[in-house]
């Protein structure tokens, strides 16, 4: 995939498991790139584990649930405020 112009991708990371551990730790992330490669080095950049990260998996997003996905420059800053409530 090749465009000149930046599309928002939704990464799937996982990590290699830390020592003492079977499985490997997994989160979602978004960024913004001109690409798969670039969106992929910026996806590992956005890990939060503490061993290496790799893309399990990698799409680009331009709609959701019927609403098309618009990039638009902003100097806002990001809120990185997570809800952690459980839902069973």
């Amino acid at each position: 995939m090749h465009s000149t112009s930046n599309q928002l991708f939704v990464a799937y990371l996982g990590g290699d498991p830390p020592p003492g551990r079977m499985g490997e730790d997994h989160e979602i992330v978004l960024v913004v790139a001109a690409d798969i490669a670039s969106a992929r080095a910026a996806a590992r950049k956005k890990w939060s584990g503490t061993t290496r990260a790799h893309v399990d998996a990698i799409r680009p997003v331009s709609a959701v649930d019927g609403f098309r996905i618009l990039l638009e420059a902003t100097s806002d800053v990001f809120e990185d405020e997570i809800d952690t409530t459980f839902e069973p």
